[in-house]
């Protein structure tokens, strides 16, 4: 049976969390933490006997450390456990960094979640916008070389995020795609599916930067929670209580008039006593979301509102593109799905755009009237796996299998042809 008869494999490796599954399929099968658990005993154990003549038991002790290790959930558990496994997050702010750990951690999403054989299946993976063409040649030799996959195509991640196509039937490639990841935020814009490289906008705040902040702030009030859970409750907050208001004031009132409808209670258990123990949420659940439009209370080095960033973004854009992405920008990332948060920067980044067209108005007098420019922000129930999403469509499509790099390709051109993968226009 012909690989390309069978469904594509869909790997998004996010910076805190991979969402893998089949194309054709509306959500990933699988969303695991992008964390790797190596046991360290069998690696220094390895290191120990290579000073040593004894070279089956180095062997033997190299083979026990390429077979165990842990990913995911079940990787966080076994570190907490035991002190042989230490964590290894193999992608930082969007890029990989560690590819060994990497390698591993592909291994497992292939043969102990999807089940699948790598031979039988064209591969898509995603990518980061700023990626280095370095970085998909080592990605294009693990995935031919270890794993022997008869196709691979490697996709911009915001692309995929407009090719899920949510608003209407037509599939609109062209707008701005704001992604924001657990460790890296993106503003992309996007002009018939080619991604306008010179305007791309990164932003040093973002999901991770949210958790560490409510962390902050629930430990600057004297919660007592156990030291080492106290990073895993601030993301359970976070992802649970959290939600973005319109006005930070009036909120701040609202939770000192009524406190016992605001403040929320999270109850745990210690994990080295077994005891329970409680604490209050109150302010962190709308000052947690609040670093993305007022980024000051975070952060002394980084200042810049996101409302701005992608109006600076859309403004650096060739000017005949601008009123197209102003109407379709669209959020991508699991933490874009704060409550209202689409509501507030539609909000913020229109009174950034009116301010500017009355300013010119003013300025010209009646000789010349500015149109009012059209600013809509796209919110949607998969935002947290657009990506993945956009990547199950892109594959189910015939022009897929015709856009990936083949084997036969590789061994003929080598690693350099996962440089380049072209954007097909069959499907838009």
């Amino acid at each position: 049976m012909d690989a390309a008869s069978r469904p594509a494999v869909v790997i998004d490796n996010g910076t805190g969390y991979t969402k893998m599954g089949f194309a054709g399929n509306v959500e990933p099968s699988f969303i695991v933490p992008t964390v790797v658990a190596v046991n360290e005993s069998f690696v220094n154990q390895s290191r120990s006997s290579a000073k040593g003549s004894n070279w089956l038991a180095q062997h033997s002790a190299g083979v026990m450390a390429d077979l165990d290790f842990f990913i995911g959930e079940e990787a966080v558990t076994r570190s907490r456990s035991s002190s042989t496994y230490n964590l290894s997050y193999p992608i930082r702010q969007g890029q990989v960094d560690n590819w060994d750990a990497m390698e591993r951690f592909w291994q497992q999403c292939i043969f102990n979640y999807l089940r699948c054989d790598p031979e039988d299946h064209y591969f898509l993976l995603t990518e980061s916008p700023l990626t280095a063409p370095e970085s998909r040649e080592y990605t294009g030799e693990i995935m031919f070389e270890t794993f022997n996959v008869p196709g691979l195509y490697i996709a911009v991640q915001p692309v995929l995020a407009l090719a899920a196509g949510y608003t209407t039937s037509k599939c609109e490639m062209t707008g701005v795609v704001v992604d924001i990841g657990d460790g890296a935020t993106h503003v992309v814009p996007v002009a018939d599916g080619y991604v306008i490289g010179s305007s791309i906008k990164s932003i040093p705040i973002a999901g991770k930067d949210v958790t560490l902040f409510i962390q902050q702030l629930m430990r600057e009030r004297g919660e007592h929670i156990p030291p080492e859970d106290s990073l895993e409750v601030a993301r359970k907050v976070k992802e649970t209580y959290c939600y973005t208001s319109s006005d930070i004031v009036k909120e701040f009132n609202k939770h000192d008039k009524e406190p016992s409808k605001y403040i929320k209670q999270w109850r745990g258990i210690k994990p080295k006593t077994g005891a329970p123990y409680s604490c209050d949420i109150g302010y962190e659940r709308f000052l947690g979301p609040e670093v993305f439009f007022n980024p000051e209370i975070y952060s002394s080095e980084f200042t810049t509102p996101l409302p701005a960033v992608i109006d600076n973004c859309i403004q650096s854009a060739p000017i005949d593109t601008r009123r197209a992405l102003y109407k379709n920008i669209v959020l991508s990332g699991g933490s874009t799905m704060f409550k209202d948060f689409h509501r507030r920067l539609q909000r913020d980044v229109k009174k950034i755009v009116d301010t500017r067209v009355f300013v010119s108005n003013a300025r010209f007098g009646g000789e010349v009237k500015a149109q009012p420019v059209e600013v809509n922000v796209v919110s949607h129930p998969i935002q947290r796996f657009a990506v993945w999403f956009g990547g199950s469509v892109l594959a189910s499509t015939p022009e897929f299998y015709a856009a990936c790099h083949t084997k036969a390709e590789y061994e003929e051109y080598g690693a350099s042809i996962c440089r380049t993968n072209q954007v097909f226009k069959g499907m838009y």
